[in-house]
């Protein structure tokens, strides 16, 4: 019984850091980076929450934009989706972390998107 009480207090333990971490922010915007897989352009997309941007035959919607309190650029994830021209259904719709992007990434053939940072003002 005693193995047991010590293994939960262990697991609240490490659990703890977690639940620190859970209050965030939200950013003004989300600056998203794009890259054209063919020629190898990079273009920054500076984006305010709610809005589209075209990138190649893409069309960027950016839901909003979070951060860890204090850290908008590192920690930044962001809610988006992804349609290109001519397709009804997205191509990519969720939540992209800006520290790992390849967690859930945009997987398209011929372009890449991702969450650099969380705007923080106008």
């Amino acid at each position: 019984m005693r193995a047991i009480a010590l293994f939960g207090l262990g697991l609240l333990l490490l659990a703890a850091p977690v639940v620190a971490q859970d209050v965030t922010e939200q950013g003004t915007g989300a600056v998203l980076r794009g890259l054209e897989k063919v020629s190898g352009d990079v273009s920054d997309i500076d984006m305010d929450n709610g809005t589209r941007a075209e990138f190649g035959r893409l069309r960027i919607e950016l839901g909003e934009c979070r951060y860890p309190e204090g850290d908008p650029v590192g920690e930044a994830f962001a809610f988006v989706t992804i349609r290109e021209e001519g397709r009804e259904a997205p191509y990519f719709s969720g939540w992209m972390i800006a520290s790992a992007p390849a967690l859930n990434a945009l997987d398209h053939p011929r372009y890449d998107i991702w969450v650099m940072r969380c705007k923080t003002s106008e």
